[in-house]
């Protein structure tokens, strides 16, 4: 027997185990072992991003809430729009009929029937250039008026105060007073109303008069002139 007998059984038996760790079953639970970790990471994957889509869905269904109040908050004064346009709508179409003058004359009684009842003289009435108010589709003329009365000073007082409280609409926009507070005054007013309905443009013929010139204005204190 020679040494290469004497060795050839020996390296026929040390090559056994690497042959059994390639066997097909061995291969086959390796296999199996790396299918399991990548279900594994996958599983842990998917929990961390289902954690995640949670934590996002509480974050964007606060954002909803808040974004849904705000919303709320701001329709608050537009719930019942429709009733308060119809209210208001009555209430204007109220105010024109019983405090706006449907024309020149009217104007001209109610001045006459104030300074009747307060006991003052009505001298003269200018009406300036009317002007038709724009966006009011020619339903309102805006008229400026130039009076000028006489009386003693306490009458002349409840006068005004009478005006600015009449059912007619009147707006002092300036007052002169010439005289002293016993005896006879003179008081010169300056007045605005408007005409509902578009009204007529032309004043009464004998109450018209031409519009104050600019150097007259200009020296009207009323008017803040010097």
């Amino acid at each position: 027997m020679n040494v290469m007998t004497l060795l050839k059984p020996k390296a026929e038996n040390g090559s056994a185990p690497a042959k059994n760790w390639l066997s097909p079953l061995n291969l086959h639970w390796a296999g199996v072992g790396l299918l399991v970790l990548v279900n594994i990471f996958l599983l842990v994957r998917l929990g961390l991003l289902w954690h995640d889509a949670k934590n996002y869905n509480a974050d964007a269904q606060a954002e909803q809430r808040i974004e849904l109040k705000t919303a709320e908050q701001a329709a608050v004064p537009l719930r019942g729009l429709d009733a308060k346009l119809a209210t208001a709508t009555g209430e204007a179409d109220h105010f024109y009929r019983q405090r706006l003058p449907g024309s020149y004359s009217e104007v001209a009684a109610e001045l006459g029937t104030l300074t009747k009842k307060a006991g003052v003289r009505l001298v003269r009435v200018q009406y300036l250039p009317a002007t038709v108010l724009a966006g009011s589709n020619a339903q309102l003329t805006e008229v400026h008026m130039d009076a000028t009365l006489s009386g003693d000073y306490r009458p002349l007082v409840i006068f005004m105060n009478s005006l600015e409280r009449d059912k007619m609409f009147f707006v002092i926009n300036a007052v002169t007073l010439t005289g002293q507070q016993t005896g006879t005054v003179s008081l010169r007013l300056r007045l605005t109303t408007y005409l509902r309905g578009g009204g007529d443009l032309l004043p009464p013929p004998d109450e018209a008069a031409k519009p104050l010139g600019p150097e007259a204005m200009n020296s009207d204190p009323a008017m803040g002139g010097r």
